[in-house]
């Protein structure tokens, strides 16, 4: 399930935007305060990124972020790894992106200003929350 959501303009690439979609969420938990730190974040190799590695560790959570290839040999420090078994897991996001595509109003982009069109994409997303919590199967 989505738990946030983030609009850019097309020429833009949404690593630029890591640090500020990870600030947005927000977890409720059975007691206390919300936890807006995940223990882990899985993401692609165009996140291999010095600033989002050093952010990441800084706030105390984990890469599960595979290297890049051919970018160059590392030659200071220790090398970097990542658990495959969970970069495995990270299908489940492909999917969650294929099925907003299915969406016939976000895939078709029927709402031209950025403001509807994200609007949308939240409303999507309840629509998706509410399908689990009723437990309805979604219509293909």
């Amino acid at each position: 399930m989505p738990l946030s959501a983030l609009l850019l303009p097309g020429q833009a690439h949404e690593s630029t935007q890591f640090e500020v979609l990870v600030d947005s969420v927000q977890v409720q938990r059975a007691k206390g305060r919300p936890r807006s730190r995940p223990r882990r974040i899985g993401a692609d190799k165009a996140y291999h990124a010095q600033r989002i590695r050093h952010f990441l560790r800084g706030h105390g959570i984990g890469a599960v972020i595979p290297p890049r290839k051919g970018r160059g040999k590392r030659r200071v420090g220790r090398p970097i790894s990542y658990d495959q078994q969970r970069y495995r897991g990270r299908n489940v996001v492909e999917r969650c992106i294929g099925w907003l595509k299915e969406c016939r109003s976000l895939a078709t982009r029927f709402e031209k200003l950025a403001v509807h069109f994200l609007g949308m994409v939240h409303l999507a997303i309840i629509e998706r929350y509410l399908r689990l919590l009723t437990r309805q199967p979604t219509v293909t």
